[in-house]
């Protein structure tokens, strides 16, 4: 089982999610922790320090992208000239790759400097993504981490704002070879969908757009719970909300919309 976090937001981490967080690790035998962004508020050293320290502390492998928030805000030069210096002085690789017993974990960093939200691939990462997922063993399930959705509903007004540039192109290239799912933070808002349904992709198997709300902050959206997902080695995706009395996270029922 892997263990999907977004949006930690540390800087207005809220304590009681962060301890059931452990707890959740604690009781179940994970072998990955994959974090699809904004692991802190205003990308500041302490904020990073807290992070790294949160995610060692869990004793499970994991990986990470950085969110739109772990890029400078305010620090104009920082954000044009040197905008992943901090986020890599704790967490190096901007698209790391992990194999653990059954996943096969490939980073996407779709973050660019000169948007605040939206993100944006290039046609080289795609193409590096697209030999990564050939080059994956076949018996592994092949997920991609990356902060932004690839599918928002039309009825959200956000709609295309928060879908990187050349996202179905990637998809189009990437479903090809076995991609299994893709996981999003970025909206604070849970969600599955199936992507080849809804883009007609071409294979014959599921492509799930897997999106996780905030895992730990207290900036929820619309005031729903906190929450993370979890993806067992059978390809079962479970969503765990925060339970505010019993201060744990509790399943939901299937969360996959057709």
């Amino acid at each position: 089982m892997i263990l999907h976090l977004s949006d930690l937001h540390f800087g207005t981490e809220r304590p009681e999610c962060l301890e059931a967080i452990q707890q959740f690790c604690r009781d179940h035998a994970l072998e990955a922790v994959v974090v699809s962004g904004d692991l802190t508020q205003r990308a500041r050293l302490g904020q990073f320090f807290a992070c790294k320290r949160f995610l060692e502390q869990l004793n499970t492998p994991y990986l990470v992208i950085p969110g739109n928030h772990d890029i400078p805000l305010y620090h104009l030069w920082n954000r044009l000239f040197t905008p992943f210096t901090r986020y890599q002085l704790f967490f190096g690789e901007l698209e790391p790759v992990l194999e653990t017993e059954h996943f096969y974990l490939i980073g996407v960093n779709s973050i660019r400097r000169r948007y605040h939200t939206k993100g944006h691939l290039s046609l080289e990462q795609i193409q590096r993504i697209d030999l990564k997922l050939q080059q994956a063993p076949a018996s592994k399930i092949k997920i991609i981490v990356s902060h932004q959705p690839f599918y928002v509903p039309f009825q959200n007004r956000r709609g295309f704002k928060d879908i990187p540039l050349m996202a179905k192109i990637a998809l189009d290239s990437w479903s090809q070879h076995g991609l299994f799912a893709v996981l999003h933070g970025h909206l604070h808002r849970t969600a599955v969908y199936d992507l080849n349904r809804i883009f007609e992709l071409g294979g014959n198997h599921p492509v799930y757009d897997v999106h996780a709300g905030t895992s730990a902050s207290h900036r929820l959206h619309k005031n729903q719970p906190n929450s993370f997902n979890a993806i067992d080695e059978t390809g079962k995706i479970t969503q765990y909300c925060f339970d505010e009395q019993l201060k744990t996270f509790v399943p939901q029922p299937d969360p996959i919309n057709k």
